[in-house]
């Protein structure tokens, strides 16, 4: 057996492993499936042993398989990063710049900051990722990121820019139609938006003298803007930023019974200091985000 692989093949199978297909993950690398399909059988003949097994839950990976899992997303991480770099050397001023933020950010507050930072660097590509988990800088998983806590790696530059209030809002009609509640045994009465399966981490800090689970809920999912649609909609009560609420014209409920703030941090690893254009992108949104923050 050799243990000795091609960095060609196993960005086949990195891209399997990800796609969960080989049809998918063809797309991913731009290649036919009969290809990477021949990537994937010379990877197992070199290894000695299967990597994927076919059930009628579809491809399933092996335990060899998922051995690799964390080693690739490092080696397709660094390549990204190394591919990052070059192109801006090459290009002087130009090249690409990946930056990270949560969903709702990344939607409903960043869009305007691109626009603005294109409109100044037009050399510079923007590469926006939305995660609402902490894309690793330290590998390079992104470069510049928008953090709502204080981030605690050692190795990353740092500003906090200022923070988000947010609080229960609803719209004029559902409030109009079904009543303003006064207190938390009254907005029990109402239809509340939140979580499903996934318990956010605040969950712990927060406090309405009650338990906050999914059973508060009577219109569930895990998904933050979905979560922000349904308020928009009409459907009921949920939680949103105030700069989000007062541009579409929600009202605030029980601002004064409940309501927390996020800090407001942008980050990048310390390595990067002495790239132009990251410098650019973080200043740009340390400027922009202090200027959102303000305007609560």
């Amino acid at each position: 057996m050799s243990t000795t692989a091609d960095w060609d093949l196993l960005q086949s199978l990195h891209a399997v492993l990800e796609a969960g297909s080989f049809s998918a993950a063809a797309r991913i690398r731009r290649l036919t499936q009969p290809t990477l399909g021949r990537h994937i059988d010379q990877l197992e003949r070199q290894l000695g042993a299967p990597l994927f097994l076919r059930s009628p839950r579809g491809l399933q990976p092996t335990d060899l398989a998922l051995a690799f899992r964390p080693h690739l997303a490092d080696m397709a991480a660094a390549a990204a990063a190394a591919s990052r770099d070059i192109s801006g050397i090459v290009s002087g001023e130009g090249g690409f710049v990946r930056v990270t933020v949560s969903e709702i950010v990344g939607i409903e507050v960043v869009p305007p900051m691109m626009a603005r930072f294109r409109a100044a660097h037009p050399g510079i590509q923007v590469e926006l990722t939305l995660n609402n988990k902490n894309d690793d800088l330290s590998r390079r998983d992104a470069d510049v990121a928008v953090r709502m806590s204080r981030p605690t790696q050692n190795s990353l530059v740092a500003k906090k820019v200022g923070d988000l209030t947010l609080g229960f809002h609803a719209t004029p009609e559902y409030l109009t139609e079904h009543g303003t509640p006064s207190d938390f045994d009254d907005l029990e009465r109402h239809t509340l938006i939140g979580f499903d399966r996934a318990y956010p981490d605040l969950v712990n800090e927060l406090s309405i003298g009650r338990p906050i689970n999914r059973d508060l809920f009577s219109y569930r999912t895990d998904n933050d803007v979905a979560q922000l649609a349904a308020i928009k909609a009409g459907v009921g009560i949920g939680v949103c930023q105030q700069q989000i609420a007062r541009r579409e014209g929600l009202v605030a409920v029980m601002p004064e019974a409940f309501s927390f703030k996020l800090d407001l941090w942008i980050c990048m690893h310390e390595t990067l200091r002495g790239s132009p254009r990251m410098r650019l992108m973080f200043d740009h949104l340390a400027k922009e985000f202090a200027a959102y923050a303000a305007a609560a």
